[in-house]
């Protein structure tokens, strides 16, 4: 066997699907491929969690509905001993479809195109190997499927609702087009992003372009500041620590010879910590403060804050190494890293967990050829096995099956 091919390939030969989920494994892929092709955005899950509901319901499991607005809360007890909880979001995104799958979205301009379809079928699979292959002697499997990951913290509802009630542990994962089929991406420590948002507004004086003493022109302010705002990236904070501010939209001005009112700028600011997510917003305000006064500028700032870092506890992301390694080899490494961000990061401020990553590229060659939020993403749909099989055997390793 040549090297290439022994390295594109290695993963998948060490590959091991737990019997229990290769027995269900085109349950699996029908769960992931219906849910793709009736996609619903943040808080408008009502059909998909209907649909869940009923499979719980086939695998005999109990349930409660509405929880977080449209979530769905399940648990299996099968004696005393401490409560995990495995969680799945539910919501697409409003993206059209543009691809040639026989299962692509029939709701126009809504798509499923980071995975959360995936991950219930993941999810749903637990259940089903749980409830009619295999009996625990101990502790409780609770099942979270939560709505409006996709920006609008739908965590923060379910939490409010109670679904963390009586749980000792949770633990979630993401299908990651960033590594290949085989691979699972597990870390201590920070693994994704804090997530704000801001727009600023530059205020100056208007005037012809031909004349422009007596103007406070806010493009020149705007240009001014956002060079400044890097400052905080390249001098504010520790080399060692990743941070990001991105300035995603700008608009302002009305003709080539004329000194526009005003500028509006909006994006994005990123960090692995929360101290350094304090200490942007504080240094913003600040630079801000600054280049207002030095050009008699009137500028606002409206700073909004989003998702926390998502952190993993030492302890669980050790017995999550030790699930992913019996199921992948030496797949099991560090996962491909983004400033991305995710709100299972409020749910890990509330308990210990992990949040991990299944290698799910469709082109080995490629990893980048279908990436998430993008029109014609998919999956490899072998990484729903390994999703399944990894989450079993965490819950097997929790409560031994004597």
């Amino acid at each position: 066997i040549n090297k290439e091919y022994y390295f594109r390939h290695r993963y998948r030969m060490s590959v091991k699907i737990k019997k229990e989920i290769k027995k269900i494994e085109n349950d699996i892929i029908g769960y992931r491929r219906n849910f793709h092709q009736y996609p619903e955005l943040s808080f408008k899950e009502f059909k998909t969690a209907d649909t869940i509901c009923n499979h719980l319901d086939t695998f005999g499991i109990s349930y409660e509905k509405e929880v977080g607005k449209t979530g769905v809360v399940a648990e299996l007890k099968f004696g005393p001993g401490p409560t995990i909880a495995l969680r799945a979001d539910m919501d697409a995104l409003p993206i059209h479809e543009d691809s040639k799958l026989s299962f692509r979205s029939l709701n126009d301009g809504v798509m499923h195109a980071c995975g959360h379809d995936g991950h219930m079928a993941i999810l749903l699979g637990v259940a089903q190997a749980l409830s009619t292959n295999i009996k625990l002697k101990k502790g409780t499997v609770r099942f979270i499927f939560q709505p409006a990951e996709e920006g609008l913290g739908g965590a923060r509802y379910m939490i409010k609702d109670g679904c963390l009630k009586g749980v000792d542990e949770i633990y979630g994962l993401h299908l990651w087009n960033y590594q290949r089929y085989g691979e699972v991406g597990v870390k201590t420590g920070p693994v994704m992003a804090s997530a704000d948002l801001f727009d600023i507004e530059v205020m100056g004086k208007g005037g012809h372009g031909a004349t422009p003493q007596g103007t406070v022109d806010p493009i020149v302010v705007a240009s001014n500041l956002i060079t400044q705002l890097q400052t905080i990236v390249s001098r504010n904070t520790n080399p060692l620590e990743s941070t990001v501010i991105s300035i995603g939209k700008i608009s302002g001005g009305h003709n080539f010879n004329v000194i526009s009112d005003h500028v509006n700028m909006s994006g994005t600011t990123r960090s692995y910590t929360e101290s350094n997510q304090k200490m942007i917003k504080k240094r913003m305000k600040e630079i801000i403060d600054g280049v207002s006064k030095s050009f008699g500028a009137k500028i606002t700032l409206k700073y909004k804050d989003g998702y926390p870092p998502t952190v993993n506890d030492e302890f669980s992301t050790k017995k999550v190494l030790d699930a992913a390694t019996s199921i992948v080899g030496e797949g099991a490494k560090s996962p491909y890293l983004s400033m991305g961000g995710e709100d299972f990061s409020y749910y890990l401020q509330k308990r210990p967990g992990c949040f991990f990553f299944i290698g799910s590229a469709p082109n080995e060659k490629e990893l980048l050829s279908t990436p998430h939020h993008c029109s014609h993403f998919n999956i490899d749909e072998r990484s729903l096995l390994v999703g399944s099989s990894v989450f079993l055997k965490l819950v097997e390793n929790s409560f031994s099956l004597g």
